[in-house]
């Protein structure tokens, strides 16, 4: 009787154990799967740069999408639809959001690349979506995203072709619980 017990309170506690370990396996799969897609460049996820390599030979074009969710009300679009830019250079746009209440908000934006695969070849420097943006009551600002293509997009046999990439933002509101001034 007393073995039957002991081995009852040993499966008892290899369960709470692994019950533990598949919450915590929980908690971490979303900054997990982040990372791998930054380090992969899948589902067009952009990588973070200090610096460009430098220009290299040819070009292609790049052209930018806003998109803002219902709920946040501001008017959000790109200062140029498209640039054509070589390879390794540094470049620089931006894009212009207006808030249209008269009360501050705030919004976050995601993004991605299209297609997909030069996901891991598109570099940013600077971004305003690496932060959330506030807008005062009717405020307009102009943002910059500052990027290059790695100049190995065209060595690579899947993205070689890509002529056209697209830079895609959604902004979305952030409820912060306190009026922002």
């Amino acid at each position: 009787m007393i073995a039957l017990a002991g081995r009852n309170t040993r499966t008892a506690l290899t369960m709470a154990l692994l019950g533990l370990a598949m919450l915590g396996l929980a908690f971490a799969s979303v900054p997990l799967y982040r990372l791998f897609c930054q380090v992969t460049g899948i589902n067009g996820t952009t990588q973070r740069a200090d610096a460009a390599p430098g220009a290299a030979a040819g070009q292609v074009s790049v052209r930018f999408d806003a998109n803002i969710n219902s709920a946040l009300p501001w008017r959000f679009e790109p200062v140029e639809d498209k640039v054509q830019i070589a390879p390794g250079a540094r470049t620089q746009v931006m894009y212009r959001a207006t808030n249209l209440t008269a009360r501050a908000t705030t919004g976050t934006a995601t993004f991605n690349v299209s297609p997909a695969s030069a996901g891991k070849y598109f570099s940013k420097i600077e971004c305003f979506c690496f932060s959330e943006q506030i807008l005062k009551g009717g405020q307009s600002i102009d943002m910059p995203v500052i990027f290059f293509v790695d100049p190995k997009l065209r060595e690579d046999p899947d993205t070689r072709h890509i002529d056209e990439i697209t830079l895609s933002y959604t902004f979305y509101p952030v409820e912060s619980g306190k009026a922002a001034s």
